[in-house]
């Protein structure tokens, strides 16, 4: 393993630049390659058998840029396809599951824990089963919540509108009445809506999953000596690929990264079925 070579990240759309940004205040040196599945988006209603087909195709893309850990940037493919990409790939592969999963059961007290995402992940029970399988106390207890508006939302800019926070207060009341101490931001988009989220829901701690993939993907390459040693303005490290090239993508890139973003590049699903 290289230090200087890139970490690639995959998402089944825009969402995971939620969290290339904490890899890129986490660790700035690095250099970036991210893949955004935007032809195929959402994944959330594909079979397991689709997504871990995909997510298998995203990763060997991003292993043929020779990238030294994989983060799959995605919960529908970190809940299903985690095992699958592990499989195909000689470098470590990070989802953001199991971090967020730690995270929250550090975090709470009262010993209950909210999980909010598309009606995907929460149908799916996979932060449930993550939690439930790190812990050995019976105390624990998960309430998912679907919020389907979110995404559109966030990806329209309508971060602090009333009619989000109107949205965002109606979704969190069953979780209010389950005395929630710990919420976990179980989609990508969801990071962009923190404040919002906050105010519908004070006191709670939210795990932002982004945050805590990249404090596991620091330490895995500080464990393994592959840290980069360059010194470079992180935005111009950052290479991005899409299987189909949204014309808002600055503009919605620019509100996950803060910074100015170009066009992606175009990398099309039949080049994708090849690797």
């Amino acid at each position: 393993m290289n230090n200087d070579f890139p970490i690639g990240v995959f998402d089944s759309g825009v969402g995971g630049l939620s969290v290339l940004k904490h890899l890129v205040r986490i660790m700035p040196n690095e250099r970036y390659i991210y893949l955004g599945d935007t032809a195929r988006v959402p994944y959330g209603n594909k079979s397991p058998e689709t997504v871990q087909q995909y997510s298998q195709q995203c990763a060997q893309f991003l292993l043929s840029h020779q990238v030294k850990v994989v983060i799959i940037a995605c919960n529908t493919a970190s809940a299903v396809a985690l095992e699958a990409v592990r499989q195909i790939s000689p470098v470590p592969v990070i989802g953001v599951i199991q971090p967020s999963a730690e995270a929250a059961l550090r975090a709470t007290k009262n010993g209950t824990i909210g999980i909010i995402g598309t009606r995907a992940t929460v149908g799916s029970n996979a932060y449930a089963h993550e939690i439930q399988t790190l812990t050995t106390t019976e105390h624990i207890n998960v309430v998912g919540q679907a919020c389907p508006l979110f995404v559109p939302l966030a990806e329209e800019g309508w971060i602090a509108h009333p009619a989000t926070r109107a949205i965002a207060e109606e979704y969190m009341k069953p979780l209010k009445a389950e005395n929630v101490d710990t919420l976990v931001l179980g989609c990508t988009h969801y990071p962009l809506l923190t404040e919002t989220l906050q105010l519908a829901m004070p006191g709670v701690t939210l795990i932002d999953p982004g945050e805590h993939a990249a404090e596991v993907t620091r330490r895995v390459l500080t464990t393994k000596h592959a840290l980069a040693h360059t010194q470079e303005i992180p935005s111009t490290r950052i290479d991005y690929y899409v299987t189909d090239i949204p014309a808002t993508f600055p503009q919605v890139a620019k509100q996950f990264l803060g910074f100015d973003v170009p066009m992606p590049l175009l990398v099309s699903i039949e080049q994708l079925g090849r690797l």
